[in-house]
C-alpha cells in the first residue's frame, strides 16, 4: 500500500463564530459543537469545551484519549474504520491530510484509576508530549445509568467522532508538508531490495479487558489471533485506543496515528534494511492464550522470512509475560529482537523492572521508570476533575494537597514513559 499523508501545520486553535480552517488557524464554534457531541447518546448529561495552549497554566485530568484530526482525501474507507456499520472497508492507501499541532482530548469523571494528567506548563508539561499541541479538550459527563463500560465507549465514540468532524476542515487544504509511505505486497517487498536484511515490527496491544482494551478495524483485539498489517493502516486509525491502563505507557490514538517505531523504520528503508509490515499482536490474561499468541507471531514472523524484528508492548505487569514470550520464541526461530518497554522498578530504583524476563531477551530499550515521584505545582485553571489525584494509579491518599499541587509518580502523567517512545523522556545506560 502506498499513502501520502499531507500536513496542514496548525498555528492557532480559537473559538468563533462558525467553525473553520484558514491560514493555519483552526476556529471552533463553540455551541455548534457541543450541539453534535450531546447528539451523540442521549446518555450524555453534560458537555464542556475548553482550549488548552501550550505555557497555558492548566491542569487536564483525568484524561481518557487524546486524538490526531486526520481526513481521507483519497483512497478507500473512513479514519478510524469499522467503528460504525458500514465503515468497514481497508484504510492505509490514497492520501490523507492532517491537521498537525492539534489534539482532541477527553475528560470527564473518572471512568477506571488509570487515566492520568496533562499539565500544559510547569515540570508536569516536560512528561508529556501533550503540552505540546494545541488541545481541544472535551469535559464530557454521563448519566447515572451507564456503568464504567457504557461510560468508557461513550467517551470514545465522543472523542473519535469529534474527532473525525474536525478533521474534514483539513480535506481541500493545501498541505504544508507531504511524505509518502509504501510496503509493496510480501513476495513483491521481499523482491525490492534483496540484500538487505528483512525487518518487521510486532506490535503488541493492550486487550486484557476490564476495561484494557484495543479495537482494529473495530474489533476488540482480545477476541483477534495475532495478523498482518500494513504499517500505513496505522496511520489511518486502524488502531484504536478504547482502554484506561496506566497513563504513562497508554498509546492514546494519537500515539497510533503517530507510531514513532514505524515511522522510524520506513525512515531507512531501503537503505539500511527493508522493513517488511507489522504483525499486530494481543496482550492475554490466560497461560494458554499467552502460548497462543506468541506461537502464532513466531509463525507469522517465520513465514514473512524476518530477520529481525522489533518488538514494543503496551502496560506492564501481566504484558511483560507476553513481551518476554515473543521474544523467546522468535529467537529460538532465528529471528533477532529488539524489546521497547518500560520499567516499574520502584521509587528508588530497587525493584524488578519488569514481571518476566529472558536470557535472550539481551537488547532492550526502557522508556523510563513509571514509579519516579514528582511535585506537580496548582495550576490557574483545572479541566476535569483533580479531586482524582489520589485515586488515580501512581497517587497516593494525601497526593492532592490543599494548595492544588500533586505529589505522585510520572505513572499519572499521560505518555510519561510511553513504550513506543512517543514522550520526552531519554534513558543513559548507568
Amino acid at each position: 500500500m502506498k499513502l501520502e499523508v499531507g500536513n496542514i501545520h496548525v498555528r492557532e486553535l480559537a473559538f468563533g463564530q462558525g467553525t473553520s480552517l484558514a491560514a493555519g488557524k483552526v476556529q471552533i464554534d463553540r455551541e455548534e459543537l457541543t450541539g453534535f457531541i450531546r447528539e451523540l447518546d442521549h446518555r450524555i448529561s453534560e458537555v464542556r469545551l475548553d482550549i488548552a495552549l501550550p505555557g497555558d497554566k492548566t491542569r487536564i485530568m483525568p484524561v481518557k484519549d487524546v486524538i490526531e484530526p486526520r481526513v481521507k482525501v483519497e483512497g478507500t474507507g473512513t479514519m478510524f474504520p469499522g467503528r460504525n456499520p458500514g465503515d468497514e472497508a481497508m484504510v492505509g492507501e490514497g492520501r490523507t491530510h492532517v491537521l498537525k499541532g492539534m489534539a482532541v482530548v477527553t475528560t470527564g469523571k473518572v471512568v477506571g484509576f488509570q487515566e492520568g494528567i496533562i499539565d500544559m506548563s510547569g515540570p508536569g508539561a516536560e512528561y508529556t508530549p501533550f503540552s505540546k499541541t494545541q488541545n481541544l479538550v472535551i469535559t464530557c459527563e454521563v448519566d447515572d445509568s451507564c456503568n464504567q463500560y457504557d461510560h468508557e465507549a461513550i467517551l470514545r465514540r465522543v472523542g473519535i467522532e469529534t474527532t473525525n468532524l474536525i478533521g474534514q476542515l483539513a480535506k481541500d487544504a493545501t498541505a504544508d508538508e507531504t511524505r509518502t509511505y509504501e510496503t509493496k505486497p510480501l513476495l513483491e517487498q521481499a523482491q525490492e531490495f534483496p540484500g538487505l536484511p528483512k525487518v518487521g515490527y510486532i506490535y503488541m496491544l493492550q486487550s486484557q479487558g476490564l476495561l484494557h482494551d484495543t479495537y482494529l478495524y473495530g474489533v476488540d483485539v482480545k477476541n483477534i489471533l495475532p495478523t498482518l498489517l500494513y504499517p500505513t493502516e496505522v496511520m489511518d486509525g486502524a488502531i484504536m485506543s478504547g482502554n484506561c491502563v496506566s497513563a504513562c505507557d497508554k498509546n492514546p490514538s494519537i500515539v497510533h496515528q503517530n507510531s514513532p517505531v514505524i515511522h522510524e523504520l520506513y525512515e531507512h528503508h531501503g537503505t539500511k534494511y527493508n522493513f517488511m509490515g507489522a504483525i499486530v499482536t494481543n496482550e492475554n490474561v490466560t497461560l494458554a492464550d499467552k502460548e497462543r499468541s506468541s506461537n502464532y507471531v513466531a509463525k507469522l514472523a517465520v513465514q514473512m522470512g524476518l530477520d529481525a524484528v522489533i518488538i514494543s508492548e503496551e502496560g506492564f505487569g501481566n504484558p511483560d509475560a507476553d513481551l518476554v514470550m515473543n521474544c523467546r520464541k522468535l529467537e529460538e526461530a532465528g529471528i533477532k529482537t529488539v524489546l521497547l518497554t518500560d520499567e516499574y522498578a520502584g521509587q528508588k530504583g530497587e525493584s524488578q523492572s519488569l514481571a518476566d524476563s529472558t536470557p535472550k531477551g539481551d537488547a532492550v530499550v526502557t522508556n523510563g521508570n513509571a514509579n519516579h515521584v514528582v511535585t506537580l505545582p496548582a495550576m490557574e485553571k483545572v479541566i476535569g476533575h483533580d479531586h482524582y489525584a489520589d485515586w488515580l494509579a501512581g497517587g497516593t491518599e494525601g497526593s492532592l494537597a490543599k494548595d492544588g499541587s500533586i505529589t505522585t509518580e510520572i505513572q499519572a502523567i499521560t505518555g510519561a514513559t510511553n513504550e513506543l517512545g512517543f514522550h520526552n523522556l531519554t534513558a543513559m545506560a548507568g
